[in-house]
């Protein structure tokens, strides 16, 4: 039960207030609650109609994006050949907090992903700090991911009819360009799709998902034919720290596979299917990492790795001694980034919906159309925002600032398993955590190890958006939340 009243008075004059503003900042929202909410808009319900398969889908769709066509001219030099064993560390780091969000994607599947499991576990403060950050990843990364869209668009038009958008339509102010026009289309585009239904952009999804796995798997089979055994022979020359070093650079190639937690309301079974989606895309993402990986060192000498996206179209031009390859390649990361921009951008409107409908960020959020079963008014919103952030604001390191977010709600959900578990040992789940605390303590040790990784700048940007939050949230968020309302039978 909560207690909203003020406590008795066994102190100064101010005690009793001060006292009944840290049990507000503290309430928690039941979990029986926030479950039998679920679905529940203004004006209308989402619609439950995705199974497994879509939910999977989701998850990849939203960590299986630039990162593996970028990330190994990264994270090569670091590690040499080992680096798929850097792939191996980075995925078991991230298998940690996956394990966590699999509990509680079962226990309480409704679409606030992280923040609403805070809700239930640490109190509103704690919850809306963590939905803060989730704007953060998820709003900044759709405009930073929509902006590399662009580049790769100009490589396929290059590379198809010989022509390409000049710079002042194709970069951001500051980046040598006017106004980014294929950011703001590839937005635009993806939230069309939303606004048709989430089967509708499941379905979308799941096409452009099987195209950019179908293109990493054939990149294996032709690199393959360029495998030279020798490539490995010194295959750890810069030692563990290096293998380490390029494990923390890999990590954030597997952020995204939260995304299908923000289904839970609109999944058939969710307190099945949610852990099954979520630990299938992440064994999925890591083994296809790890493959294509090992076939880009076997084909080519770590040391001519560069720090260039362009590196697996280089392997397949160099087996094949065609330019064909290249353009397929562009091709398949427009398609590529393309789904990463959809789930994320739809992660973002669930998290603003269920936050909506506890009070904390305006009605207009959680407006649901009766006849697509979809909160339209957020879609256009938000994706109207991230459209124009991408194309007119050079974004720099604050696109940085989302790994820190992301890590923040991570180490979060590893502390919720814990103190549901304690408050709620009874509570009926599809899912454990195994070995708990251990392995929830271990995730939230890996995140902090990460978090404290990150420059300095970009923890400035996180204090700056951190201060701002907190000022919205008490202006607008602390009073106006539906928990701070007498509980009444209309006051679900």
């Amino acid at each position: 039960m909560l207690d909203h009243g003020a406590p008795p008075h066994n102190g100064g004059p101010a005690a009793p207030q001060l006292q009944g503003t840290g049990m507000r900042l503290m309430r928690r929202k039941p979990v029986e609650r926030l479950v039998a909410e679920g679905g529940q808009g203004e004006g209308g319900t989402l619609r439950r109609s995705l199974g497994l398969w879509q939910l999977t889908m989701i998850s990849i769709g939203a960590t299986l994006g630039t990162g593996i066509f970028v990330v190994l001219g990264e994270a090569v030099p670091k590690a040499g050949p080992a680096v798929t064993l850097s792939f191996v560390i980075a995925g078991l780091t991230a298998l940690f907090s996956a394990l966590s969000y699999a509990e509680l994607a079962g226990t309480i599947p409704v679409s606030g992903s992280s923040y609403s499991y805070a809700y239930a576990t640490m109190g509103e403060l704690i919850a809306w700090v963590c939905g803060w950050c989730l704007m953060l990843e998820y709003g900044v990364s759709v405009a930073a991911v929509a902006v590399g869209w662009g580049e790769y668009l100009n490589e396929l038009l290059d590379g198809t009819i010989g022509v390409t958008l000049p710079a002042a339509l194709s970069a951001p102010p500051g980046d040598g360009g006017v106004f980014n026009l294929p950011a703001l289309i590839v937005v635009l585009l993806a939230m069309a799709f939303l606004l048709g239904g989430a089967r509708e952009s499941a379905r979308a999804n799941t096409v452009m998902v099987v195209v950019k796995m179908g293109a990493l798997v054939l990149f294996c089979a032709i690199g393959v034919q360029g495998f030279r055994s020798g490539n490995y022979e010194n295959f750890m020359p810069l030692g563990m720290a290096g293998v380490s070093a390029a494990g923390a650079t890999l990590f954030f190639s597997y952020i995204g596979f939260d995304a299908a937690s923000t289904a839970g309301e609109e999944a058939k079974n969710a307190q099945r299917d949610l852990p099954r989606a979520i630990l299938l895309s992440l064994a999925i993402i890591t083994a296809l990492y790890v493959l294509v990986a090992a076939v880009a060192v076997g084909a080519k000498p770590w040391r001519q790795f560069t720090d260039s996206e362009a590196d697996l179209a280089q392997i397949m031009r160099e087996v094949t001694g065609q330019s064909f390859w290249g353009t397929l390649l562009a091709f398949c990361a427009v398609i590529a980034i393309a789904s990463v921009v959809l789930t994320v951008l739809y992660g973002q409107t669930r998290i603003l919906f269920a936050m909506s409908r506890d009070g904390l960020v305006p009605k207009v959020f959680a407006r649901v159309s009766p006849r697509t079963g979809t909160p339209r008014a957020n879609t256009l919103i938000v994706s109207l925002f991230c459209g124009v952030l991408a194309a007119a604001v050079p974004l720099g390191q604050l696109a940085d600032a989302t790994s820190i977010g992301t890590l923040f709600a991570f180490a979060l959900v590893n502390v919720a398993v814990v103190v549901l578990r304690r408050s709620r040992p009874d509570m009926p789940r599809s899912f454990r955590v195994p070995l708990s605390p251990l392995l929830p303590a271990l995730g939230f040790g890996f995140c902090l190890w990460m978090m404290g990784s990150l420059s300095t700048v970009t923890w400035i940007v996180f204090g700056v958006w951190m201060a701002v939050g907190l000022v919205f949230y008490f202006l607008y968020g602390y009073r106006r939340s539906r928990l701070a309302a007498p509980a009444t039978p209309e006051a679900k």
